[in-house]
């Protein structure tokens, strides 16, 4: 798999019949090990380790229906209080973050109404703050810390 501009941590991976698999620690199960797993399971460590994320506020692939459809977003953090904080939306690396990946990102959040927005392909990471109170947002330089959300 392909190195990402993420800090190093400590993924588990074992071999099936005709797949490689990741432990995601969140779902507490293997997945099939494809580019944007790879991307999903790095943040993942990322936002726990470096950035003081609680993996018990976290959700991974997680459904909701949005116009009549199913859909999944690939992580969700929430408060003590239940409500969804921050939302992030993986690429594989070779995936170009677009447009079109902001604008799938505030499709979901009109489901959870998440502050923070962040997109990711592990190369490149964004971060966008909601500001309700104005309307808009701002781009923020850092990915915030759990306690700053």
């Amino acid at each position: 798999m392909q190195n990402l501009n993420l800090p190093p941590c400590s993924l588990t991976i074992k071999n099936g019949l005709q797949n490689k698999y990741i432990f995601d620690i969140i779902r507490k199960k293997y997945i099939v090990l494809t580019p944007e797993e790879w991307v999903r399971q790095h943040f993942v460590h990322f936002l726990i380790d470096y950035k003081h994320y609680p993996p018990s506020l976290m959700r991974t692939e997680n459904g909701l229906k949005l116009y009549n459809t199913v859909k999944r977003s690939d992580i969700v953090i929430y408060n003590k209080n239940a409500e969804a904080v921050a939302l992030v939306e993986c690429k594989a690396p070779e995936v170009r973050i677009s447009q079109s990946t902001f604008d799938q990102i505030a499709r979901y959040n009109i489901h959870f109404n998440a502050r923070i927005l962040m997109v990711t392909n592990g190369i490149d990471t964004y971060c966008v703050k909601i500001c309700k109170e104005r309307g808009g947002y701002e781009f923020v330089q850092d990915i915030p810390d759990y306690k700053d959300i």
